[in-house]
């Protein structure tokens, strides 16, 4: 697998996770700045670190397999697995600027 491959699978990965939402918060996790590494492996083995807005987020179980089964649809993709990190711990500061305006922080 050339790089451009692995680049263009990885815009494809960050385009489904925009559709990644934690239910009580109506920003996706790309834009939140929940997800810290992706790596498309050779083979189409996907790895990713994310995190929580909260380490004791109730829909914690449901955003992870949300994020995984939408990995996997991704053409090129094989597997996914998705590390759920604490480090470094997640602020207001990893949110994109859109966030940001639409949770009325700008």
């Amino acid at each position: 697998m050339t790089q451009e491959e692995k680049t263009k699978i990885e815009e494809r990965i960050v385009d489904v996770l925009k559709t990644v939402y934690d239910p009580e918060i109506p920003v996706d996790i790309w834009n939140l700045g929940m997800i810290y590494r992706i790596e498309v492996k050779e083979g189409g083995t996907v790895e990713v670190d994310m995190t929580f807005t909260a380490p004791n987020c109730p829909a914690a179980d449901f955003i992870l397999e949300d994020v995984r089964t939408k990995i996997e649809s991704v053409e090129g993709v094989t597997d996914a697995l998705v590390n759920l990190v604490f480090e470094p711990a997640w602020d207001q500061s990893m949110m994109t600027e859109e966030a940001r305006v639409e949770l009325g922080f700008d």
